[in-house]
């Protein structure tokens, strides 16, 4: 169905633009996290763990991601750098 309305073009670019956005920014997401669970040493880990913090929280300054998520991969990921330690 053609969009005939010129609003509902200027929606369908903005959404566009947007998915792209967001696209983006769960993907640095995925891969801060991913870095930080398959390091194997601590101080690697914890590197990383701040880098992946930095993400997070910008993500969910922008809303990208909620910011209890943001809190519970927060918490998640220092569990496991704690756990490699033991």
């Amino acid at each position: 169905m053609p969009l005939r309305h010129k609003s509902a073009q200027k929606r369908a670019r903005q959404t566009l633009k947007r998915t792209d956005k967001n696209k983006k920014y769960k993907v640095l997401i995925k891969g801060s996290v991913k870095k930080v669970l398959s390091s194997k040493e601590k101080e690697g880990a914890e590197t990383e763990f701040k880098k992946a913090v930095r993400t997070l929280d910008r993500a969910a300054t922008k809303g990208i991601i909620h910011k209890n998520k943001a809190a519970n991969e927060k918490s998640r990921l220092a569990k496991h750098i704690n756990k490699i330690s033991k």
